[in-house]
């Protein structure tokens, strides 16, 4: 199937090439835009308890004022406010709400802080459009508006709340993709010069896989829209460093094999076809892996991750797509001048040093296996200090951005969960008013719960059937013991509501305590189900039961090694509180797929080298001396660029590009490169039953250089 591929696509490279420029214009003109969406709570199902209080309040409670922005003032010198300062803020308070802003319903003074250093004004949206883009322009609009009323006055005005943080966390998205962007552009760029010295090969891989990245973010946009998924703005970062670092590696898979059989004396158009032709089960494997694994997130609870394991896969589906036809088709039109001016690309390369290792390999295959296993079991007992943090929103953007400085202060001058209040909503099962009387011993019993600084019956519905508490927390929201503390809540009001009722419990503590519920469903749905279904695909490819359940080992101890790792750099090298939620997911998934990937290139080649006669032992030591270049320079280029998400400039962005990338490092330089053939050395043919790939035989005409599987 992939010689026939193969050899299409070169004899019509310029119609290949149309074809891919056609699809372009077509999908990026047509594309619906690809929305963010900030509202942790639309990441989550209907059965969720915090879903369900968000339903009944908009029920029972539709002109509840629910503030989307603050506006927080404070005097420029820090001190208290003073009356002509209280005129001000009444003034600005009052501009703003007639202002007549788009999605903007009403702004109403709010309460001043107890030590006379701040106040607040309330702004309410339109709730059927929280978290999206139009109330990010809403609070753009307003916080322009509120500096400029303010101006000649003593005020230091600034705007939070959850529409402001839409508004920072699309700002910070913005400048930290071109930062990423442009560190993956020059990270890919002088890797590919220092392996080829080749500028056209440098520069191509760049030009392709931006054309693939157009499409793939037309399509991603098509499927948001089709399927009705939730977007985040941080998916857009990792697409950039998923199509280039993963493009890139399917790039060198093929270049490195074209080369291989420009050397051996192909005609220029017979060896892309050949390359083709050798190298296409090895990338659609690897790639199906990768593909599989993000599928994987559609198990989830959680919106984010529901919309990012589609949108990964399909982007990693268009660069196979690429990898299979539009590379090839450019490269064959371009032919051997792609390697100008270097010229060595005529002549094999010795490979010392990585012969030196396939020695070491060969030789001591026991204790290689121990040393590699020893380092990844060390630096996975960091994993055990293992704690998450649910702020998707602050976690995606600087702490120097306005919202998150509002935050902060907001958390200094009033309670920590004043600015947030817990709901505990009491509804009637009966169809009939609540009995009065009776609220408030439940609310007394609230007001004594563990982590609570206050409660109080706010007010009822219009018919009487429903009551809402307002609990107000010791702690700022999304601090654990705040988590802590609204699973107590729960607890105290579910067994303690008058007969006939129910009640259920909302707020942004409650929505965080159930997404922490989710993400546990995740780690024992997601998880198994990817594992077993990349099985399969190393089943299915190396036709052995053996081999499959110690490279799924190996890789489960490099995403232990990786995790602990990141816990070691960011909770206790930088104190973080903790790492985001969803970052061992996301890890998992990555590290497992790409860490597949290389062990398939690694034991691929090592299955070769057996069947053309070496022992278990040789075997190993050939096959990293002639798979570790590819190996290296693939790993290399995608963990550098999953790195340049470090330049992103917020946490989540940084914990995930750091974990990742320490993900590849390990799985290219580690695993694939030592644990895995120094294992295959140690367990000998029985790796390969009941199959026995290693004693295929192969005809002497084609042995080695014609076997469909070889990788590299």
């Amino acid at each position: 199937m992939f010689h026939r591929i193969g050899r299409t696509v070169v004899r019509h490279p310029v119609w290949t090439i149309v074809a891919w420029v056609i699809a372009a214009i077509a999908i990026v003109a047509t594309a619906p835009s690809l929305p963010s969406n900030s509202d942790e709570s639309s990441f989550l199902p209907s059965s969720y308890e915090s879903i369900q209080a968000a339903d009944l309040q908009a029920k029972a409670f539709p002109s509840a004022f629910t503030p989307s922005a603050l506006v927080l003032y404070s005097r420029s010198d820090g001190q208290k406010l003073t009356p002509a300062d209280v005129k001000d803020v009444q003034r600005i308070t009052g501009a703003l709400g007639a202002k007549g802003i788009d999605q903007v319903q009403k702004v109403i003074p709010g309460t001043p802080s107890k030590d006379g250093k701040y106040d607040l004004a309330l702004v309410q949206m339109d709730s059927k459009n929280a978290g999206q883009p139009k109330q990010a322009d809403a609070a753009k609009e307003l916080r322009e508006g509120a500096k400029k009323l303010a101006s000649g006055t003593k005020l230091d005005v600034k705007l939070g709340g959850s529409a402001a943080m839409a508004l920072d966390q699309q700002d910070a998205s913005a400048r930290g993709n071109a930062l990423v962007g442009i560190g993956t552009f020059v990270i890919i760029l002088v890797t590919l010069l220092i392996i080829f010295r080749a500028p056209i090969l440098a520069v191509l891989p760049l030009v392709l896989i931006g054309l693939v990245s157009a499409i793939a973010n037309g399509l991603i946009a098509y499927a948001t829209k089709l399927f009705g998924l939730e977007a985040n703005s941080s998916i857009s970062a990792m697409l950039i460093v998923v199509l280039f670092g993963v493009g890139t590696d399917y790039f060198l898979f093929l270049i490195f094999r074209y080369r291989e059989r420009l050397r051996a004396g192909d005609e220029p158009k017979e060896a892309m076809i050949n390359a083709v032709a050798r190298v296409g089960e090895a990338i659609a494997s690897a790639a199906g892996a990768v593909i599989i694994a993000f599928l994987a997130l559609t198990l989830s609870s959680l919106g984010f991750l529901k919309q990012m394991g589609p949108a990964l896969a399909i982007a990693v589906a268009a660069t196979l797509l690429a990898g299979l036809t539009l590379i090839p088709a450019v490269v064959s039109l371009i032919g051997p001048k792609v390697f100008w001016p270097s010229k060595s690309w005529k002549k094999e390369p010795d490979n010392a040093r990585f012969a030196a290792l396939g020695g070491v390999v060969r030789r001591r295959p026991a204790m290689v296996a121990v040393v590699s296993g020893l380092l990844m079991v060390a630096l996975a007992a960091g994993a055990v200090s293992f704690k998450a943090t649910f702020d998707l929103a602050s976690g995606s953007m600087p702490k120097t951005k306005e919202s998150m400085v509002v935050q902060s202060q907001m958390q200094n001058a009033y309670s920590a969960g004043a600015a947030d209040p817990t709901q505990v909503y009491v509804t009637s099962t009966e169809g009939k008013p609540l009995d009065k009387a009776a609220l408030p011993a439940l609310v007394a019993k609230l007001g004594d719960v563990d982590g609570v600084a206050d409660s109080k019956l706010s007010t009822f519905s219009k018919d009487g059937e429903t009551a809402n508490i307002a609990v107000t927390l010791k702690y700022d929201a999304a601090k654990d013991e705040a988590i802590t503390a609204v699973g107590k809540v729960r607890d105290t009001a579910h067994a303690n509501t008058p007969s006939g009722t129910k009640a259920v419990v909302g707020g942004t503590s409650a929505i965080y305590k159930d997404i922490n519920s989710a993400v546990q469903h995740d780690y024992k749905t997601v998880f198994p189900v990817a594992a077993v279904l990349i099985m399969v695909i190393l089943g299915l490819l190396l036709r052995s039961v053996v081999a499959p359940w110690y490279l799924m080992a190996s890789v489960g101890l490099g995403f232990g090694a990786t995790l602990g790792a990141t816990v070691l750099i960011f909770q206790k090298g930088q104190g973080h509180s903790g790492l985001m939620f969803m970052l061992p997911v996301i890890m998992y998934l990555f590290v497992v797929a790409i860490g597949t990937d290389y062990n398939i290139l690694m034991i691929a080649r090592l299955r070769e080298e057996a069947r053309e006669g070496r022992s278990p032992r040789d075997a190993a030591g050939e096959a990293l001396r002639h798979a570790g270049p590819t190996v290296a320079a693939a790993g290399f280029i995608l963990a550098a660029t999953f790195a340049t998400m470090m330049l992103a400039g917020n946490s989540l962005l940084s914990e995930m590009g750091f974990a990742v990338s320490f993900g590849i490092v390990v799985a290219a330089f580690v695993m694939a490169m030592f644990f895995t053939p120094s294992l295959t050395a140690l367990f000998g043919r029985a790796a390969w039953w009941p199959g026995h790939g290693d004693r295929t035989e192969v005809k002497p005409s084609t042995a080695g250089r014609e076997e469909a599987h070889e990788l590299v």
